[in-house]
Protein backbone atom coordinates (compact mmCIF):
# COMPACT_ATOMS: atom_id res chain seq x y z
CA UNK A 1 0.00 0.00 0.00
CA UNK A 2 1.53 3.63 -0.97
CA UNK A 3 1.78 6.16 1.82
CA UNK A 4 -0.42 8.42 1.92
CA UNK A 5 0.90 11.63 -0.67
CA UNK A 6 -2.45 13.66 -0.90
CA UNK A 7 -0.99 17.42 -0.83
CA UNK A 8 -2.51 21.28 -0.88
CA UNK A 9 -2.71 22.34 -4.20
CA UNK A 10 -3.51 26.02 -3.20
CA UNK A 11 -1.91 28.16 -0.25
CA UNK A 12 -4.31 28.64 2.41
CA UNK A 13 -6.38 31.72 2.32
CA UNK A 14 -8.67 33.81 4.50
CA UNK A 15 -11.66 35.37 3.69
CA UNK A 16 -14.22 37.07 5.38
CA UNK A 17 -18.10 36.83 4.36
CA UNK A 18 -20.74 38.12 6.35
CA UNK A 19 -18.53 39.43 9.17
CA UNK A 20 -17.18 35.59 9.83
CA UNK A 21 -13.67 35.05 8.80
CA UNK A 22 -13.01 31.70 7.27
CA UNK A 23 -10.05 30.08 5.91
CA UNK A 24 -9.95 27.84 2.89
CA UNK A 25 -7.29 25.10 1.71
CA UNK A 26 -7.32 23.05 -1.50
CA UNK A 27 -6.23 19.24 -1.13
CA UNK A 28 -5.88 16.87 -4.17
CA UNK A 29 -8.12 14.02 -3.18
CA UNK A 30 -6.09 11.26 -4.51
CA UNK A 31 -2.26 10.19 -3.90
CA UNK A 32 -1.71 10.07 -7.51
CA UNK A 33 -4.21 8.61 -10.81
CA UNK A 34 -7.89 8.67 -9.50
CA UNK A 35 -9.50 4.88 -10.18
CA UNK A 36 -11.34 4.53 -13.19
CA UNK A 37 -12.24 7.81 -15.00
CA UNK A 38 -11.87 8.40 -18.34
CA UNK A 39 -8.57 7.79 -20.22
CA UNK A 40 -8.79 11.00 -22.87
CA UNK A 41 -10.29 13.83 -20.09
CA UNK A 42 -10.60 17.25 -21.55
CA UNK A 43 -8.84 20.19 -19.73
CA UNK A 44 -11.53 21.23 -16.73
CA UNK A 45 -12.93 24.67 -17.50
CA UNK A 46 -15.04 26.93 -15.61
CA UNK A 47 -18.13 28.59 -17.30
CA UNK A 48 -20.14 31.30 -15.73
CA UNK A 49 -23.87 32.87 -17.31
CA UNK A 50 -26.27 34.56 -16.18
CA UNK A 51 -28.84 32.63 -13.85
CA UNK A 52 -32.78 33.52 -13.75
CA UNK A 53 -31.56 37.05 -14.84
CA UNK A 54 -30.70 38.26 -11.96
CA UNK A 55 -27.80 36.49 -10.52
CA UNK A 56 -24.83 34.91 -12.63
CA UNK A 57 -23.45 31.05 -11.44
CA UNK A 58 -20.54 29.10 -11.85
CA UNK A 59 -20.04 25.85 -13.88
CA UNK A 60 -17.09 24.01 -13.84
CA UNK A 61 -16.79 21.52 -16.67
CA UNK A 62 -14.48 18.12 -17.64
CA UNK A 63 -13.68 17.35 -13.84
CA UNK A 64 -10.70 15.08 -13.98
CA UNK A 65 -8.91 15.74 -10.54
CA UNK A 66 -10.76 15.53 -7.78
CA UNK A 67 -10.08 17.97 -4.92
CA UNK A 68 -11.35 18.75 -1.35
CA UNK A 69 -11.30 22.65 -0.27
CA UNK A 70 -11.79 23.23 3.12
CA UNK A 71 -13.35 25.72 4.34
CA UNK A 72 -12.38 26.42 8.27
CA UNK A 73 -14.57 29.07 10.59
CA UNK A 74 -12.37 30.90 12.82
CA UNK A 75 -13.14 33.48 15.72
CA UNK A 76 -15.32 32.15 18.16
CA UNK A 77 -15.93 28.46 16.56
CA UNK A 78 -15.54 25.44 18.49
CA UNK A 79 -13.20 22.91 18.00
CA UNK A 80 -13.21 20.27 17.62
CA UNK A 81 -16.00 21.76 15.09
CA UNK A 82 -18.82 19.37 12.89
CA UNK A 83 -18.07 18.88 9.20
CA UNK A 84 -20.08 18.94 6.04
CA UNK A 85 -18.83 17.25 2.94
CA UNK A 86 -20.64 19.34 -0.06
CA UNK A 87 -21.46 17.58 -3.38
CA UNK A 88 -22.88 20.21 -6.13
CA UNK A 89 -25.31 19.50 -8.58
CA UNK A 90 -25.38 19.47 -12.31
CA UNK A 91 -26.92 15.85 -13.47
CA UNK A 92 -23.32 14.79 -13.03
CA UNK A 93 -22.53 16.75 -16.12
CA UNK A 94 -21.21 20.11 -14.59
CA UNK A 95 -21.16 21.24 -11.21
CA UNK A 96 -22.71 24.21 -10.06
CA UNK A 97 -19.65 25.86 -8.39
CA UNK A 98 -20.19 28.79 -6.36
CA UNK A 99 -24.85 28.10 -6.10
CA UNK A 100 -24.32 25.04 -4.73
CA UNK A 101 -20.84 24.88 -3.69
CA UNK A 102 -18.67 27.66 -2.28
CA UNK A 103 -21.43 29.60 -1.28
CA UNK A 104 -22.74 26.49 0.75
CA UNK A 105 -19.48 25.76 2.64
CA UNK A 106 -19.64 29.60 3.44
CA UNK A 107 -23.48 29.46 5.22
CA UNK A 108 -21.90 26.24 7.09
CA UNK A 109 -19.24 28.53 8.37
CA UNK A 110 -21.80 31.07 9.67
CA UNK A 111 -23.03 27.80 11.56
CA UNK A 112 -19.64 27.16 12.99
CA UNK A 113 -19.75 24.29 10.94
CA UNK A 114 -16.53 23.17 8.30
CA UNK A 115 -17.61 22.74 4.80
CA UNK A 116 -15.10 20.45 2.72
CA UNK A 117 -16.20 20.97 -1.05
CA UNK A 118 -15.84 18.29 -3.16
CA UNK A 119 -15.21 18.58 -6.64
CA UNK A 120 -15.76 14.87 -8.04
CA UNK A 121 -15.33 13.82 -11.80
CA UNK A 122 -17.57 14.88 -14.48
CA UNK A 123 -19.69 14.81 -16.57
CA UNK A 124 -20.99 11.14 -16.94
CA UNK A 125 -18.91 9.40 -14.75
CA UNK A 126 -21.28 8.59 -11.91
CA UNK A 127 -19.31 5.32 -10.59
CA UNK A 128 -15.86 7.47 -10.50
CA UNK A 129 -17.79 10.60 -8.10
CA UNK A 130 -18.87 7.63 -6.25
CA UNK A 131 -15.41 6.61 -5.26
CA UNK A 132 -14.42 10.31 -4.75
CA UNK A 133 -17.00 11.17 -2.58
CA UNK A 134 -16.25 7.97 -0.65
CA UNK A 135 -12.51 8.96 -0.42
CA UNK A 136 -13.56 12.24 0.61
CA UNK A 137 -15.19 10.76 4.12
CA UNK A 138 -12.55 8.82 4.62
CA UNK A 139 -10.52 11.05 4.57
CA UNK A 140 -12.01 13.71 6.21
CA UNK A 141 -12.49 11.54 9.53
CA UNK A 142 -8.61 10.13 8.74
CA UNK A 143 -7.33 14.06 9.13
CA UNK A 144 -9.92 15.07 11.50
CA UNK A 145 -7.14 15.69 14.58
CA UNK A 146 -5.13 17.86 11.92
CA UNK A 147 -8.34 19.64 10.68
CA UNK A 148 -9.39 20.38 14.13
CA UNK A 149 -12.96 18.25 12.82
CA UNK A 150 -15.20 16.17 15.48
CA UNK A 151 -14.56 13.06 13.50
CA UNK A 152 -18.37 11.91 15.09
CA UNK A 153 -19.64 14.61 13.77
CA UNK A 154 -18.63 14.25 10.03
CA UNK A 155 -21.89 14.64 7.58
CA UNK A 156 -22.16 15.18 3.75
CA UNK A 157 -24.40 17.44 1.97
CA UNK A 158 -25.80 17.27 -1.37
CA UNK A 159 -28.04 18.84 -4.36
CA UNK A 160 -30.26 17.44 -7.04
CA UNK A 161 -26.94 15.06 -8.86
CA UNK A 162 -25.01 15.63 -5.54
CA UNK A 163 -27.91 14.79 -3.32
CA UNK A 164 -28.11 11.17 -5.54
CA UNK A 165 -24.52 11.06 -4.90
CA UNK A 166 -24.76 11.64 -1.03
CA UNK A 167 -27.32 9.04 -0.71
CA UNK A 168 -24.96 6.81 -2.61
CA UNK A 169 -22.35 7.16 0.15
CA UNK A 170 -25.01 6.85 2.89
CA UNK A 171 -26.52 3.61 2.17
CA UNK A 172 -22.96 2.09 0.55
CA UNK A 173 -20.20 2.62 3.03
CA UNK A 174 -19.12 -0.88 4.41
CA UNK A 175 -16.73 -1.51 1.58
CA UNK A 176 -15.34 0.96 -0.42
CA UNK A 177 -15.80 0.47 -4.66
CA UNK A 178 -11.93 0.99 -5.53
CA UNK A 179 -8.70 -0.28 -3.75
CA UNK A 180 -7.41 1.35 -0.92
CA UNK A 181 -4.67 3.91 -1.64
CA UNK A 182 -3.45 4.83 1.73
CA UNK A 183 -4.31 5.27 5.32
CA UNK A 184 -7.10 6.89 4.82
CA UNK A 185 -8.68 4.46 3.20
CA UNK A 186 -8.99 2.63 6.64
CA UNK A 187 -11.15 5.52 7.86
CA UNK A 188 -15.05 5.11 7.82
CA UNK A 189 -16.84 6.65 5.03
CA UNK A 190 -20.26 6.29 6.49
CA UNK A 191 -21.49 10.31 7.01
CA UNK A 192 -22.80 10.33 10.37
CA UNK A 193 -25.60 12.53 9.36
CA UNK A 194 -26.97 13.37 5.17
CA UNK A 195 -28.42 16.98 4.13
CA UNK A 196 -30.33 16.09 0.70
CA UNK A 197 -31.66 19.47 -1.16
CA UNK A 198 -33.79 18.58 -4.01
CA UNK A 199 -32.22 14.89 -4.63
CA UNK A 200 -32.73 13.33 -7.99
CA UNK A 201 -32.39 10.40 -9.47
CA UNK A 202 -33.74 8.33 -6.68
CA UNK A 203 -36.88 6.67 -8.36
CA UNK A 204 -36.66 3.18 -10.33
CA UNK A 205 -40.32 2.88 -11.44
CA UNK A 206 -42.40 3.75 -8.96
CA UNK A 207 -40.08 2.49 -6.22
CA UNK A 208 -36.65 3.37 -5.01
CA UNK A 209 -33.77 2.64 -6.85
CA UNK A 210 -32.46 0.14 -4.32
CA UNK A 211 -29.66 -1.26 -6.50
CA UNK A 212 -28.07 1.69 -6.18
CA UNK A 213 -29.34 3.00 -2.62
CA UNK A 214 -29.77 -0.05 -0.69
CA UNK A 215 -31.13 1.59 2.81
CA UNK A 216 -30.93 -0.02 5.87
CA UNK A 217 -30.54 0.42 9.81
CA UNK A 218 -27.13 1.58 9.47
CA UNK A 219 -27.74 3.94 6.63
CA UNK A 220 -27.34 7.94 7.94
CA UNK A 221 -29.71 9.84 9.77
CA UNK A 222 -31.15 12.50 6.76
CA UNK A 223 -32.81 15.84 6.32
CA UNK A 224 -34.66 15.90 3.07
CA UNK A 225 -36.08 19.11 1.61
CA UNK A 226 -37.27 19.65 -1.72
CA UNK A 227 -40.48 20.87 -3.56
CA UNK A 228 -43.87 19.63 -4.40
CA UNK A 229 -43.88 20.54 -8.39
CA UNK A 230 -40.22 19.14 -9.33
CA UNK A 231 -40.07 16.26 -11.14
CA UNK A 232 -37.88 14.56 -8.80
CA UNK A 233 -39.71 14.78 -5.97
CA UNK A 234 -41.04 10.87 -5.96
CA UNK A 235 -38.05 9.69 -5.55
CA UNK A 236 -37.22 11.73 -2.54
CA UNK A 237 -40.24 10.70 -1.24
CA UNK A 238 -39.50 6.97 -1.75
CA UNK A 239 -36.15 7.40 -0.09
CA UNK A 240 -37.82 8.78 3.00
CA UNK A 241 -40.44 6.22 3.10
CA UNK A 242 -37.28 3.55 2.54
CA UNK A 243 -35.41 5.20 6.06
CA UNK A 244 -38.61 5.16 7.69
CA UNK A 245 -39.33 1.85 7.26
CA UNK A 246 -35.71 1.42 8.45
CA UNK A 247 -36.20 3.14 11.54
CA UNK A 248 -33.46 5.53 10.12
CA UNK A 249 -33.93 9.45 11.49
CA UNK A 250 -35.15 11.39 9.59
CA UNK A 251 -36.79 14.46 8.20
CA UNK A 252 -39.19 15.72 5.36
CA UNK A 253 -39.95 18.76 4.21
CA UNK A 254 -41.93 19.18 1.10
CA UNK A 255 -42.35 23.03 0.07
CA UNK A 256 -45.58 24.09 -2.12
CA UNK A 257 -43.41 26.30 -3.76
CA UNK A 258 -40.16 26.86 -5.30
CA UNK A 259 -38.27 24.31 -7.82
CA UNK A 260 -34.95 23.08 -8.74
CA UNK A 261 -31.70 24.43 -8.32
CA UNK A 262 -32.03 26.89 -5.67
CA UNK A 263 -29.09 26.65 -3.56
CA UNK A 264 -29.66 29.74 -0.67
CA UNK A 265 -30.40 31.90 -3.05
CA UNK A 266 -33.80 33.53 -1.81
CA UNK A 267 -35.83 33.12 -4.92
CA UNK A 268 -39.03 32.10 -3.13
CA UNK A 269 -40.66 31.75 0.08
CA UNK A 270 -40.78 28.14 -0.03
CA UNK A 271 -37.91 26.03 -1.14
CA UNK A 272 -35.88 28.84 -0.33
CA UNK A 273 -36.42 28.74 3.68
CA UNK A 274 -34.66 24.96 3.33
CA UNK A 275 -31.54 26.56 5.49
CA UNK A 276 -33.59 28.10 8.16
CA UNK A 277 -35.06 24.34 8.88
CA UNK A 278 -32.20 22.53 8.35
CA UNK A 279 -30.56 24.41 10.82
CA UNK A 280 -33.35 23.33 13.29
CA UNK A 281 -33.28 20.11 12.64
CA UNK A 282 -29.10 19.95 13.38
CA UNK A 283 -29.61 21.75 16.38
CA UNK A 284 -32.23 19.24 17.25
CA UNK A 285 -29.93 16.58 16.23
CA UNK A 286 -27.08 17.96 18.27
CA UNK A 287 -25.02 18.21 15.22
CA UNK A 288 -23.74 22.13 15.79
CA UNK A 289 -21.26 23.27 18.26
Amino acid sequence: MRCELTMAVACAAAVCVGGQMQETKVIELWPGKPPGGTDKPKQEKPVTSEWRGKWSITRLQHVSKPTLTVFQPTGRAAAPRPAVVVCPGGGYSILAWDLEGTEICQWLNTLGVAGLLLKYRVPRQRDAAFADAQRAMGLARHRAKAWQLDPKRIGILGFSAGGHLAARVCTSFAERSYEAVDEADAASCRPDFAVLVYPAYMAKGSGLDRAALPVGKDTSPAFIAIATKDRFTPGALSYFRALRAAKVRCELHVFQVGGHGCGLRKVDDGLATWPARCEQWMKASSLLP
